[in-house]
């Protein structure tokens, strides 16, 4: 139990690297007061252009993936038999930090970039087709909160159908263990779009725009 705990507990540390609002200080503006209100990719890509926006994904995605490296390095000799289930502990403690950074009175981003991570994390080609679909779905509406809905979907039917199938290697509560972790990002990421699905229904969501 320990080195779960200490897993989230390097992935929060990570999170807590705030790209969008690091990146917003630098061209002196916090982001947050800004646009949805949040230091997520798409509020900078709406505020500071596509730069930012490709900045941020990037940085929010790959700190995710330097967590679970982070975890790798300390439990891959020791633990090699649960390094799986312990790289997606620190996943959810990147987004977590990322969700909810103390030193910004918990007002972070929306966890999609950091969450895009952990699917880096868990399986490359998982990756490619999340994003494929995410990249499909906006392209067809331009509304990125549903296809960021869509690929916290699919990580998730992707996770099950992985670990289904043996490739976690692990034995079975541990497999179990990934697929709630899975599930609870998916619905934490449900809930901080909340507002952004109640728009969606009534048909007023805001379409992709952003600054040049």
């Amino acid at each position: 139990m320990i080195e779960r705990l200490i897993s989230i507990g390097i992935g929060y540390l990570f999170g807590l690297f705030q790209t969008g609002y690091i990146y917003g200080k630098l061209h002196h503006i916090d982001i947050r007061k800004y646009g949805s209100g949040n230091a997520g990719t798409t509020n900078a890509l709406r505020t500071l252009g596509w730069k930012a926006g490709v900045v941020t994904f990037l940085g929010d995605c790959l700190k995710c993936v330097a967590a679970a490296l982070v975890v790798h390095l300390i439990y891959g000799n020791t633990h090699a038999d649960l390094i799986a289930l312990l790289s997606t502990y620190a996943g959810l403690g990147a987004v977590l930090g990322h969700n909810y950074p103390f030193y910004l009175k918990f007002k972070g981003g929306k966890g999609i970039a950091a969450t895009a991570g952990l699917l880096l994390v868990t399986n490359v080609w998982l990756a490619i087709i999340a994003f494929a679909v995410f990249i499909i779905i906006v392209g067809i509406t331009r509304y990125v909160s549903l296809g960021s809905l869509v690929l916290v979907t699919v990580f998730l039917i992707e996770t099950i159908i992985y670990g289904q199938t043996g490739r976690f290697g692990l034995e079975a509560p541990a497999v179990y263990e990934i697929y709630g972790i899975v599930a609870a990002l998916m619905v934490l990421a449900f809930y901080k779009h909340r507002e952004n699905i109640k728009r969606l229904i009534a048909g007023n969501e805001n379409k992709l725009s952003f600054k040049k």
